[in-house]
């Protein structure tokens, strides 16, 4: 099990010099949270839900950098939030957090504690290399839960079949469920934020490792 390649298209690497990836790579047993996970992610939302509301939501690091590239590339940040900003404002709003399976589950509950939106894929969907370049006009995208979404100007993940993934969404084509057997995630970080980045993807890795079956993770900064 290798990561595959990722490339910036210039579309991106031009605009933001600064920008660095997370990527984790691992094997996983999907299957139903534990009771362990559940009231891990009950305790941390609890916390959470009486520390935010939407302007702190709006200032918090990873999230403020993130809404900036997508006003960069062209695309309203209010209409088509990041899923960090998404959970965080359902968080706020004393709805909790969907429960997936144990796999997605780390995945949000990471996201809600750091801030950053974090993209998880099915590795075995994936075909050939990885670029992260900018949404284009009419592009098909099925976002998880979302039907067809409008990808025009935000930053998407794309391998040799389209376009797979962006930090709004998630995409049906990719998605983790019960027949994936390892995953990719990758955490951008717009700004730059190596210190943060590092630690969020550790915080992923420490998740998967505890909640999660035959994990063994292996974790790249690009």
């Amino acid at each position: 099990m290798e990561f595959p390649q990722i490339n910036f298209l210039p579309e991106i690497s031009e605009v933001f010099s600064d920008l660095k990836l997370g990527c984790l790579l691992s094997s996983v047993i999907v299957e139903e949270a534990s009771e362990e996970l559940v009231q891990k992610m009950k305790n941390e939302i609890d916390l959470l839900s009486t520390q935010l509301d939407a302007e702190t939501i709006r200032e918090l690091p990873p999230v403020k950098a993130l809404k900036q590239s997508y006003r960069a590339l062209g695309k309203d940040p209010n209409r088509y939030r990041p899923a960090a900003e998404s959970l965080l404002r359902r968080v706020s709003k004393g709805k909790g957090l969907y429960h997936v399976n144990n796999v997605v589950d780390c995945l949000n509950l990471v996201s809600v504690k750091t801030g950053f939106s974090i993209c998880g894929y099915d590795l075995s969907r994936i075909n050939g290399d990885v670029s992260l370049g900018k949404g284009k006009a009419g592009e098909p995208y099925e976002g998880i839960g979302r039907g067809d979404l409008n990808i025009e100007n935000l930053p998407v993940f794309r391998d040799s079949t389209g376009a797979f993934g962006s930090p709004t969404s998630d995409s049906a084509r990719t998605l983790i469920d019960s027949e994936t057997q390892s995953v990719l995630m990758i955490i951008p970080s717009f700004d730059g934020d190596k210190e943060g980045l590092e630690r969020a993807t550790e915080m992923l890795s420490e998740a998967l490792r505890q909640y999660v079956g035959n994990s063994s993770p292996q974790i790249i900064l690009k």
